[in-house]
């Protein structure tokens, strides 16, 4: 049995994996859901809110087990997974992207989203930031909108309901690789109706650093909600 991470993407909290912990625990995996700092039930405050703050987290769960583990990473959580593979490859059997920015050295979640290929993103259109430093706020009905395209409306309210607010800093540190990500296995879960990260661009990310197996889901950007029978399967091969 195989021993996964997630880690989530913006304005969420481990909350949102919640169906896949649940099938994958019921086949016999080992899994950890945390909540990054200043997100979901986490306490820390904004100005403590940092990628290196992210990966730290991350590691610390990592450390929990002599196990290597499969790193899963939603949207923003593919930055964070990104940068700890970088920092502690030889803990990490296999990273999986799940409709998730893919960063090569020296690029941020924002300047992905500037690329030619990001053109219609949705969340960039959507949010608004305030405060020193800055926090990102979405409505509910953009966060439906971008988020939940294909997801049920029961699912889409329980989600809705958990949402928060997103410190920016994140979005805006690039990360810092040194050659190490390159030698840790990848996979991909492209969603073709995501509005978040267009497929366009998730198309482009793999391009630029290849992967082992692609699975194309004709899904919005929570296929974790959308499309948990799919995505727990590939996540179980």
């Amino acid at each position: 049995m195989t021993r996964f991470v997630l880690v989530h993407g913006a304005f969420a909290g481990g909350w949102c994996w919640e169906p896949v912990v649940t099938e994958l625990e019921r086949r016999g995996h080992t899994v950890s859901a945390p909540d990054l700092p200043g997100s979901g039930a986490d306490p820390t405050p904004v100005e403590d809110v940092t990628l290196d703050a992210y990966v730290d987290r991350v590691c610390a769960v990592i450390a929990e087990s002599p196990e290597e583990a499969v790193l899963v990473g939603h949207s923003m959580g593919g930055v964070v997974i990104t940068q700890t593979a970088a920092r502690c490859p030889e803990r990490i059997s296999r990273l999986v992207y799940v409709a998730a920015f893919l960063p090569r050295d020296g690029q941020s979640l924002v300047s992905l989203t500037g690329l030619p290929e990001g053109a219609g993103d949705g969340v960039q259109a959507n949010l608004t930031a305030s405060g020193e430093p800055p926090v990102a706020d979405m409505s509910r009905e953009a966060c439906r909108e971008v988020f939940y395209g294909t997801t049920s409306e029961e699912w889409t309210e329980w989600a809705l309901d958990r949402q928060g607010r997103q410190p920016v800093v994140p979005f805006i540190t690039p990360v810092t690789l040194d050659g190490g990500v390159d030698d840790v296995p990848r996979s991909y879960v492209l969603c073709t109706e995501d509005r978040a990260i267009p497929a366009r661009l998730q198309r482009y990310m793999i391009a630029q650093s290849p992967c082992t197996d692609v699975l194309e889901l004709p899904m919005d950007h929570s296929p974790y909600l959308s499309a948990t029978a799919e995505l727990v399967d590939f996540l179980d091969r």
